[in-house]
């Protein structure tokens, strides 16, 4: 068996008792595909208390793509400021009805494809969106799930796309949608990007990062 499937089995167990990435808690609390896909195309370079604050103000006055047509895109601005780059934002939300209903009929699609088509949405938010909102088996790589896979040692690239190609490789197809969820949430609350807790990590005899700048200190 793989190392990461260990870990990912290891994780999967322990992140129960962590707070839920944004975009899942949305999907547990309303398993609405609209605020998923939204949450998700807001929470790119935004951190998710940030995310979770503005969602919960937009959507109380945006539930679909009408409402969200009718706005202007100073409102939508209005509505999602201090989310990162909420002027670009504002102007991808405002041009999405327009997509969804020219191209897809007023449905969210769930082939990866063709979300890419949407506004605000890139491989790795398409990926997200397709696991989290129509439980999909993709793939989905963040800054998390570049950086931490690396950390570990299980595997070694350059960038998001690399790491997906190399993760799939080793991955079984049925943790895939799991996978964001789970080391996001591991990634946020305990293997930071600086200064990790590792004194706190369930998978540390798996880590190449441990073993290579802390048990050479001892």
């Amino acid at each position: 068996m793989c190392d990461i499937v260990k870990i990912v089995k290891i994780l999967k167990k322990e992140v129960k008792s962590y707070n839920v990435p944004i975009v899942d808690l949305i999907k547990v609390k309303t398993n609405d595909p609209f605020k998923i896909l939204i949450a998700t195309i807001l929470s790119a370079r935004t951190n998710d208390k940030t995310t979770s604050e503005v969602c919960s103000k937009l959507f109380l006055k945006v539930r679909k793509f009408e409402d969200l047509e009718k706005l202007t895109i100073i409102q939508i601005e209005k509505l999602i400021y201090p989310v990162g780059f909420y002027k670009n934002k504002a102007k991808q939300l405002k041009k999405l009805p327009n997509v969804i209903f020219k191209e897809f009929n007023g449905k969210i699609p769930h082939k990866i494809d063709d979300l890419i088509k949407l506004p605000g949405v890139g491989r790795k938010t398409a990926n997200l969106v397709g696991a989290t909102a129509f439980g999909k088996n993709y793939l989905s790589v963040d800054t998390h799930c570049h950086r931490i896979p690396n950390r570990w040692g299980v595997i070694k690239t350059k960038t998001p796309l690399e790491t997906e190609i190399a993760l799939k490789k080793i991955l079984p197809k049925k943790y895939w949608k799991h996978f964001n969820r789970i080391v996001v949430a591991f990634g946020q609350q305990v293997c930071r990007p600086i200064n990790p807790k590792c004194s706190k990590c369930p998978v540390i005899k798996y880590c190449d990062y441990y073993k290579k700048v802390y048990l050479k200190k001892k």
